[in-house]
């Protein structure tokens, strides 16, 4: 699946993102609507990570999913 899939299908994809970056709020996900650029925005301000880190956990997320 590549990222436009997730981004159609977020409303399904929002819950495994949600088990995954607990800090992330209903309005947070609401607000990202599958869009990866914003995920990595508010995973970075959630947990302070760096952009190249919240990229690569991204990554590291999506190889692991079972589609």
């Amino acid at each position: 699946m590549d990222w436009n899939r997730v981004e159609g299908n977020w409303k399904q994809v929002r819950g495994k993102v949600k088990e995954q970056w607990g800090k992330l709020t209903d309005d947070d996900l609401d607000q990202i609507d599958g869009q990866r650029d914003q995920l990595e925005g508010k995973i970075q301000e959630r947990y302070g990570l760096a952009r190249d880190r919240a990229r690569q956990d991204i990554d590291d997320w999506y190889g692991s999913q079972t589609w």
